[in-house]
This record gives C-alpha cells, structure tokens and sequence, in this order.
C-alpha cells in the first residue's frame, strides 16, 4: 500500500510563553499525511511531495519527515526558495494565523511534470487540496491536475478554501471544482461549500461534487452530522463524535481526513472510517499543535 500526499508544509511557530516561540512544521496535506503514517499498517509507504530549499530549516523540515517514517523521494529541492513561515495565535482553543509564504519553494512543487508522473506511479491514494492547488500558478495548476488525471491510483480532494490565497471567490470556485473533476474522494466541508458556493444544504454540496465525477463523497458539518455517499451509489446520514473542549483545533480537520483515510485503505466501510476519523481528531485536538506523537493514536 503506497499513499502520496501533495502540498506545502510550512514552519509553524505556536506560543511558548511570554515572548517565546515554539518552533514545528505543519501544513494541511503534511498533517493528514503524519496521521496516516501513524494509522496505517508499518508496511505501507507514505510519501509526501512538495518542494523545499537548500536552507538549513529545510534540512531540518526533511529530518522531520524521514524520521517519522514519511518518504522523502518525490520532494524537491529550489536553489533560491525556503519553505513558508506561519504564526499561531490561540484563544479559548480556536486558533488564527498570521502567513509568510508568498515566496515559498512549495510554490513550485508541480513545476516538474515527468517527476509528478514518477511519484504518482505506482499509488494506490494521491491526496491534495484547495491549498494544494491555491499556492501554484494557474499553469501549474493545471499541470498538477493533468497529472492527477492520469494517474492510475484513487485521488482524495479536501476542497479546503482559503480566500486569501486566491485572486478572487470566482477563481477560487472555479479551480476547486477543476480539482473535484480528477478527485474520486472528495471531503467538503459543508460550512465553507455554504459560504462561497452558496449551499443550503449538505446534500447539495454532495450533489454538487457528484456532478463534477467524485462517486465517494463525505460533506464535512463542523461537529454536526455528516452526509456520506459511497461509490456503490448510497447516501448515508452519519452521526458527529463526542463533543469536547478543545485545546487546540488545529489540525482537526486534517487528522480526521488521515483517520477516515487510513481506515477506508483499510477496508472499513464509510460509518467504520468515519468513526476512525472522529476518534483521531478528538485526541488531536486535546494536544497542542497540529501534530501530535504517533505513539498518542495507539
């Protein structure tokens, strides 16, 4: 079993006292991947591709991947680049962010199109999101997608928006849907399909997704019950997780991407990963960070 994950991992830095800093790496594809690394079986491959710099923080960020068994074969290196910096602020367990990455070397992740279709070889899930897809050029978003369709392998999509990332709402709405179109798992978050797409319900961001070609659809309803449709072609009303007070949510949305994941690769049906998804999210968010020990899901 082989899994690639494809998107930017950034420096994250996470409030250690007064005036003090915690330095880590996250990002939202490098989340799901650190989780599925630790609930898949030993012998599954977890791979991630992005692009790093020849900087000694971006040694670091590859020492940190390898030593958490996460592949770092189909990463790249910029000879000018570093990876993208962001600030964590927390209040009452909900958390904001402040960015730098306009020049980050993940920007040109997708710029090697034979590489792409060399990682993409040979997988058995390629995962990617809105961020995915928001940090690249318009050319190179397309050639990712290129990719992504040819490959012979499942493609997972969390449409994942971030506005400030795109020129406007319309690209933005546009370039998700071009992802879906390659996607055969598609994780929509019903709050944001309702925000900039204008859904009034979970079906009709499902609806949605199933006309752009997904057959495997979870819509996502920020601790509500979610609405699943499986690839046989059944809709399924799924009931959130237990409700806790979270320590820090962040990270939630991509550990529990890693847990339903990890689960359908598995064999487990949609209600089966689902739960698994819930069940790793809830002790996510009782720890700080985005990532916590892997030994912490066993």
């Amino acid at each position: 079993m082989r899994v690639v994950s494809v998107g930017e991992c950034m420096v994250e830095l996470s409030g250690a006292g007064q005036g003090l800093w915690r330095q880590a790496f996250a990002g939202d594809t490098f989340n799901t991947a650190w989780y599925l690394r630790a609930l898949m079986p030993a012998d599954a491959q977890v791979d991630y591709l992005t692009c790093v710099g020849q900087d000694g923080i971006s040694g670091k960020m590859l020492d940190f991947f390898a030593g958490a068994g996460i592949g770092t074969d189909c990463i790249t290196r910029h000879p000018t680049r570093a990876p993208g910096l962001y600030m964590i602020d927390l209040k009452d367990g909900e958390r904001s962010f402040t960015y730098w990455r306009d020049s980050s070397a993940a920007r040109c992740l997708a710029d090697d199109i034979d590489h792409l279709a060399r990682c993409f070889h040979g997988a058995d899930l390629i995962y990617f999101s809105g961020i995915t897809l928001a940090i690249l050029t318009p050319d190179r978003r397309q050639a990712l997608l290129a990719a992504l369709a040819a490959a012979p392998g499942r493609v997972a999509f969390d449409s994942n928006m971030r506005l400030r990332l795109w020129p406007g709402a319309e690209d933005m709405r546009d370039w998700i849907m071009k992802g879906a179109a390659v996607a055969d798992i598609a994780l929509p978050s019903f709050d944001e399909e309702a925000q900039y797409f204008g859904d009034e319900s979970p079906r009709q961001t499902a609806d949605r997704y199933l006309e752009a070609g997904v057959t495997e659809i979870l819509v996502k309803n920020g601790g509500g019950d979610m609405l699943g449709h499986t690839p046989d072609g059944d809709w399924l009303d799924l009931p959130c997780g237990e409700r806790l007070q979270p320590v820090d949510t962040t990270g939630a949305g991509d550990s529990f991407n890693g847990g339903y994941l990890s689960a359908r690769l598995a064999g487990m049906d949609m209600a089966g990963a689902v739960a698994r998804g819930h069940a790793t999210a809830a002790r996510v968010i009782c720890h700080p960070g985005a990532l916590i020990p892997h030994e912490a899901l066993r």
